[in-house]
């Protein structure tokens, strides 16, 4: 790579000191058989055995090397963790509470997802080419869903705030000593994962076919993207300490939004007055949350990268879904697998 590519990326992708393997053949033609979204298959990075499709692979390296700025403002989650509602709440808190602006423009544009041209393979792209054909403008905005996000980000201008699903242990390493605020958000894993397998059958991205059961025991085995998520969690939890990681519950955050606002701009060093984080309050309450075009990503549903007849990208924002989901053989299974992730752990999860 010249020295010019360097500079225009933000790295240079030959450090990447993690081995990568494809996924089994015998389980990756299962796996393709039931996420119809992924197009060739999928692999593993290093000895955690991180999984993503295929359409991520040449990009891990970038982002790796991806270039820190201290004035970086960084939301790092496993998916469905409460990310866009901490996205919306961090980017008002560090712009004056503008909610104009936030409401005129998408949280994609204001707090850019890094890997999120890594999601879709080309033959979903010429899928969804051939079905918008007839708008010129609905054609430019699908080109640019493969376009890189990271270059993007490492061009920009003045503060950057970037959202990410990859653990910590794949990112740049030195996010954690840069001098920018990184915000780690955690969710209890049975609720998380019927909000992911819902997002799963949502996006045709992944297009997941099956039933929650069945969604259940890839999530377990560590074949969902970004996933394994005891590791992605667990990595976070023993940094939570570091000067400028802020840990934080999902759980905790829909229990008392005032409370967490005023933890998170404290961390941020902003200040508020009480009637302003009321004000913000008020701005993600779920009820309003769940109407708020900016944040629902409506630009995706007009190209149909959203299933037809599926729940929302932004539903119910409550705690303690499982008990209408798990069976009691796989509730049973879950606080089996919970507890045994979580014997050399003190991490523990908020009652809810």
């Amino acid at each position: 790579m010249s020295s010019l590519e360097t500079e225009r990326n933000g790295c240079e992708k030959k450090d990447f000191p993690f081995e990568i393997s494809d996924v089994v053949p015998s389980v990756n033609e299962k796996l393709l058989q039931d996420f119809h979204g992924e197009r060739t298959g999928f692999f593993q990075v290093g000895h955690k055995k991180w999984f993503f499709p295929s359409t991520f692979r040449g990009h891990l390296p970038k982002l790796y090397n991806f270039e820190v700025r201290p004035t970086d403002v960084w939301i790092v989650t496993f998916p469905r963790s409460g990310t866009t509602l901490t996205q919306e709440m961090v980017w008002l808190l560090m712009n004056n509470l503008d909610f104009d602006k936030a409401s005129s423009a998408s949280l994609a544009e204001r707090f850019p997802f890094i890997e999120r041209n890594c999601i879709f393979n080309h033959e979903l792209h010429a899928e969804l080419l051939k079905e918008n054909k007839d708008s010129e403008e609905k054609i430019e905005a699908v080109e640019k869903l493969i376009e890189s996000v990271c270059d993007k980000v490492h061009e920009m201008k003045g503060r950057r705030f970037i959202k990410t699903h990859l653990p910590l242990s794949l990112l740049p390493k030195n996010l954690l000593t840069a001098g920018c605020k990184v915000i780690y958000v955690a969710r209890n894993p049975m609720d998380l994962v019927i909000s992911c397998y819902l997002h799963n059958r949502l996006f045709r991205t992944r297009n997941f076919t099956k039933d929650f059961p069945k969604y259940w025991q890839y999530f377990k085995t560590n074949f969902v993207n970004w996933s394994p998520y005891w590791e992605h969690v667990l990595e976070a939890w023993e940094k939570r300490n570091e000067e400028n990681l802020l840990f934080l519950f999902y759980e905790n955050m829909i229990k008392d939004l005032k409370k967490t606002i005023s933890e998170v701009q404290h961390f941020l060093g902003t200040a508020y007055s009480d009637d302003q984080i009321s004000s913000l309050e008020n701005h993600l309450n779920i009820d309003n949350f769940r109407k708020n075009k900016s944040v629902n990503h409506d630009d995706w549903k007009i190209l149909g990268i959203f299933n037809k007849n599926e729940q929302d990208f932004i539903r119910a924002g409550q705690n303690g879904e499982a008990k209408r989901w798990f069976d009691e053989d796989m509730e049973r299974e879950a606080i089996e697998w919970i507890q045994e992730h979580l014997k050399n752990s003190d991490l523990k999860f908020p009652s809810i």
